[in-house]
C-alpha cells in the first residue's frame, strides 16, 4: 500500500522512507532479525548498481551530459529535429548510464535551453522521460529494475540485447511520433510562469580526456561481459579505476551516487525476503500456480507489468516476481525486464524516472499534470508493448497464451 500511494499523508516521506520504516517495524516487532535482513539482501545486484552510479558519475562530471544536452538545445535546425535529438540522446544514454544521474544533469540544461529558444520544454520534457524509459530497456544495466532482474536471473548481457534492443529502439520512434502528433502546433506555445526563485542550472565544463576516459571503461566493461567474471566483479573494478582520478576526486564521485535508490532496493530486498521466512510466499506460489496465475506467458506478463509498474513501481514489481518465482525460466526474466520499463510510460507514476522529470519540472516552472503526460504516455505504451508482445511471440520468447 506504501509503495503504490508514495507517500505517507500529512508527513515529507517518500518510498525510501516507507520502505525504511517497514524495515524497522518488522525488526521491531519481531517478525526478522538483522541477520534475516542482512541474508535477504542480494551484495551482487546492489554492487552491480552501485558501479554504475559511479561510471555514470564520471560522464557527469566530465561534463559530457552538458555536453548532450547542447547538442540538442543548440540545434540550429527546427522544433522537429530538436524532439527527435532529444528522443535519441535520451534513449542511447539511458542504455548505458544510471538514469538518476543522468536525468538530475539533462533535465534542467534541456527545459533552460528550450526556454531560450522560444519553445515550449513540456513537449521536450515528457519525449525525455519517455525516451528514457524506452531506451533503458535495451540492456540489462539501463535501468534500477533490469540490474536485479539480470543479477538474480543470471541472465546474459547480449542475449539481452539481442531480445530487447529491437523492442526499445521502435519505442524511440514511437515516443517522437506520438510526441510531435500531439504537441507540434504548441511547440512555440508559453509554459507555465517561471518561478520567482528558479534553482540554479548546474553546469559542468567538459573535459574531454574524462569523457574519452568514461567512454573507455564503459567500453572495457562490455568486454568484461563476454568474459567468465562475475558482473558485479568486473564492474566494481571498472569503477576502482575511475575513482583513482588525479582530477576528478573521490568524493565528488561517491556524492554523485543515488545513495536513497540504493536503501530503497536493500530495504525491499528485506521485505520481500520477509514473504519466505513467513511462509506467505510459498503459500502465495501456490495458490498462483493452482489457478494457472503465474505471469508464464505474454499475456499475463503484460498485464502484471502494466498494472505493477504503475501501481508500486517497476523495482518493487521486478522484486516481488523474483522472490515468489526464483526458479522461472529464463525467458520469462527477460520478457519481464522488458515490459516492466515500456510499461512504466503508461502515467505519470510510472516509474523513478517520470517523477524526478516531473519534480525537476514543476521546480522550473514546467509543470506537467497527469492528464497531459497520459495523454502521450497511454498511445505511447500501448503501441510500444503491444510490438514488444509481437516481436516476443516472433522470436519465441515466451508463448502468447498459457499452453497445455
Amino acid at each position: 500500500i506504501g509503495m503504490a500511494a508514495g507517500r505517507i499523508a500529512w508527513l515529507r516521506v517518500d518510498r525510501t522512507g516507507i520502505a525504511l520504516l517497514a524495515v524497522i517495524a518488522l525488526l521491531a516487532g519481531g517478525q526478522m532479525t538483522l541477520d534475516q535482513v542482512g541474508s535477504s539482501v542480494d551484495m551482487p545486484s546492489l554492487a552491480l548498481l552501485f558501479s554504475m552510479m559511479l561510471i555514470s558519475a564520471q560522464f557527469l562530471e566530465a561534463g559530457f551530459i552538458d555536453f548532450c544536452a547542447r547538442i540538442i538545445t543548440q540545434n540550429p535546425r527546427g522544433a522537429a529535429l530538436l524532439l527527435a535529438a532529444t528522443v535519441v540522446v535520451g534513449g542511447l544514454l539511458s542504455a548505458v548510464l544510471a538514469t538518476d544521474i543522468l536525468l538530475m544533469a539533462i533535465a534542467p540544461l534541456l527545459i533552460a535551453g528550450m526556454r531560450a529558444r522560444g519553445f515550449n520544454p513540456r513537449p521536450f520534457v515528457i519525449a525525455l522521460a519517455a525516451a528514457t524509459n524506452a531506451g533503458a530497456a535495451a540492456t540489462l544495466i539501463g535501468s534500477p529494475q533490469n540490474i536485479l532482474i539480470g543479477s538474480l536471473g543470471r541472465l546474459n548481457f547480449w542475449r539481452f540485447l539481442g531480445i530487447c534492443a529491437v523492442p526499445s529502439f521502435f519505442s524511440l520512434l514511437v515516443v517522437f511520433l506520438v510526441v510531435w502528433l500531439l504537441w507540434h502546433g504548441r511547440m512555440n506555445e508559453a509554459a507555465s510562469p517561471i518561478p520567482a526563485e528558479v534553482p540554479a542550472v548546474s553546469v559542468h565544463s567538459f573535459d574531454r580526456n574524462q569523457a574519452l576516459k568514461g567512454a573507455a571503461a564503459i567500453l572495457a566493461l562490455l568486454i568484461l561481459f563476454t568474459t567468465p567474471l562475475p558482473r558485479e566483479i568486473g564492474a566494481l573494478i571498472i569503477a576502482a579505476l575511475l575513482l583513482a582520478n588525479r582530477k576528478i576526486t573521490s568524493r565528488t564521485m561517491i556524492g554523485a551516487v543515488d545513495w536513497p535508490l540504493l536503501l530503497l532496493v536493500s530495504c525491499l530486498f528485506a521485505l520481500t525476503g520477509s514473504l519466505n521466512y513467513s511462509g506467505v510466499g510459498a503459500q502465495l506460489f501456490e495458490f498462483l500456480s493452482a489457478h494457472r496465475l503465474l505471469p508464464g506467458n505474454l499475456v499475463l506478463l503484460a498485464g502484471f507489468s502494466l498494472v505493477a509498474t504503475n501501481a508500486i513501481g517497476s523495482v518493487p514489481a521486478a522484486m516481488l516476481v523474483m522472490q515468489l518465482w526464483p526458479d522461472a525460466p529464463p525467458e520469462m526474466f527477460y520478457a519481464l525486464a522488458l515490459l516492466l520499463s515500456l510499461a512504466g510510460n503508461l502515467f505519470l507514476t510510472g516509474s523513478l524516472t517520470n517523477l524526478l522529470i516531473a519534480e525537476e519540472a514543476e521546480r522550473r516552472g514546467a509543470r506537467l499534470s497527469f492528464g497531459e503526460y497520459a495523454r502521450a504516455g497511454i498511445p505511447i505504451t500501448i503501441l510500444s508493448m503491444g510490438f514488444a508482445l509481437a516481436w516476443l511471440a516472433i522470436i519465441g520468447v515466451l508463448p502468447f497464451t498459457a499452453r497445455g
